[in-house]
Formats: C-alpha cells, structure tokens, sequence
C-alpha cells in the first residue's frame, strides 16, 4: 500500500507496458463488436511530470522522454503511433508535462460501443482516479483489490476484451499471487486476452509462473523481455518483462519490429537486450 507509481511513471517499464497495451487495443478495434479492459491495478490514470514525486526520480527521462526524442523508421512509427499520440494530445505545446498512465491510454482507444473497468486499493489514487474518471459512462473505478477484481468482473458482459495486471511487486509472494489469480481469471474467461507486467528481479520466479500456466494447460502463451543495460542493487529498474496469454496473432511479429529499435533507443551502457518467445505453443 506504501507504492506510488508517480516517483516510476514513464520510466523504461512504462514504455514497453504501454507500448504493448496499445497494440493490444488497436487490435481489438479490428471487429466491430465491443469489448472490455479491465486494469486490476490501474493508479492515478494520469501523472503530472512536473510534480514533486516525478522530479524526485525523473525515471520518464531515461524512458518516454527517450522515445519522443527518437527518429523510429516508418515501420517502428507507425507501431508506436496509438501511444505516442495520445501523449502528444496531453501535451499540445509540445513540453512533456502530462503522461498518460494505462487508463488515460485505455480510455483514449477506447470506441463508443466499448468500455473500461478500473480497480485501485490504495485510498488517494483511488480519490484522484474517481475523479479524473467522474461522469464517464464508458468507465468504471472501483475502490478494490486488484486479485478480488479477477473473480468479480470476469467474464464481462462484451465477451472480448483483456485485462491488464500491472501490481506494484511490494510483496514477495506477488507472483504467486499473480499466478494464481490468472489461472482462475483463465478459467472463468478463455477467450480473454491476459497482459501481465512485470521488474526483471527475479528470473526464477517467472518461470515457475511460466510453469504453473503449462502445468494449468493453459496454451498460446507469449513472453517478452526489454532489457535496457544491467542492473544493480544501486540504479533504477533496467529491465522489465510481459506475459500474454492469448495475444493477438500479429504481436509476435509486431514486437519483432518495436523491441529492437526501443532496445537501442533506451540502452544504458553494457547489458541491453530484448527477446520475445512463445512459450507455449496454440
């Protein structure tokens, strides 16, 4: 309850998060039948870049600020394009000052016919999210725990849609708490399209949840790691992965595109890398 993730926003886990919920998103809007995201840790839903806590770190300008100020060749662009335009609508004079955490990106992407569901636990991101999002017909901010929300909203009513789970990794049983939670959300909603984030701090965690998911039989399952240098118990975050079970068929390729280029623009000295792997096969 003690993380804030002001003192983190846009840093180098934010830009591969956000990079791929866009494209998730894009491709939902591929049918014209609604669907449904539900973010079981969704935040303030948009952070002020100047304020005290994001000066404080100023982890955005290792990341987004990075990307911004980058020249990605057209394929690369037109990629990143969902995300990146919608920062720019936040900041019309062109001066980084508001980013859009994975609600406001959510809400942005958003069609008419679809909708949002967002759950908070910590009592003052809830109040500012409640806010930002009041008299929205189209979103819903619930004042609960991100795991109970699993079992409580799942299967909405659309029947498409993904739910993103982004927890702050305070705990150190988070994994298994991640783990169990989206086997049960899997169970209630196959055909759901499951995003999980994740600080690359422990590897031997990852495959344990990796293991539980085959193990679960679960099938059509993608991984992906950004790398941005290496990292001590004395810098910042250098590395972040994501997990999807049943991602869209054109991600695999899609990351293929993006990671190498996100790679070389954020790299830190020695240790960048990027990889994506299905893990388990359709």
């Amino acid at each position: 309850m003690n993380y804030r993730h002001a003192y983190h926003v846009g840093n180098i886990g934010d830009v591969l998060k956000h990079a791929v919920l866009a494209r998730l998103i894009v491709y939902l809007q591929r049918k014209d039948k609604p669907f449904r995201i539900l973010d079981t840790h969704a935040g303030i839903g948009r952070y002020d870049l100047t304020s005290e806590e994001t000066q404080k770190t100023g982890e955005w300008r290792e990341g987004i600020a990075k990307v911004l100020a980058g020249r990605p060749p057209k394929d690369v662009a037109d990629l990143l394009s969902p995300w990146l335009e919608t920062i720019r609508s936040l900041n019309p004079d062109g001066n980084l000052v508001a980013y859009p955490g994975s609600p406001a990106l959510s809400r942005s992407l958003l069609r008419k016919i679809d909708r949002l569901t967002l759950t908070e636990l910590h009592p003052a991101d809830f109040e500012t999210l409640s806010t930002l999002f009041a008299g929205d017909h189209q979103v819903k901010t619930i004042h609960l725990d991100g795991w109970m929300a699993m079992g409580s909203f799942l299967p909405p009513k659309e029947k498409r849609g993904l739910v993103l789970i982004d927890p702050a990794f305070e705990v150190t049983d988070e994994f298994d708490r991640m783990t169990k939670a989206v086997i049960t959300g899997h169970r209630i909603w196959a055909s759901g399209t499951f995003a999980l984030w994740y600080p690359l701090k422990d590897r031997k965690a990852v495959s344990r949840m990796h293991k539980a998911f085959e193990d679960a039989g679960i099938k059509d399952v993608l991984a992906m790691e950004l790398n941005v240098g290496q990292s001590s118990p004395d810098t910042p975050m250098r590395g972040s992965g994501m997990t999807i079970l049943k991602p869209p068929f054109v991600l695999e390729s899609e990351l293929k595109t993006l990671l190498p280029w996100l790679c070389d623009t954020l790299k830190h000295g020695k240790g960048a890398s990027w990889q994506v792997e299905r893990i388990i096969a359709e």
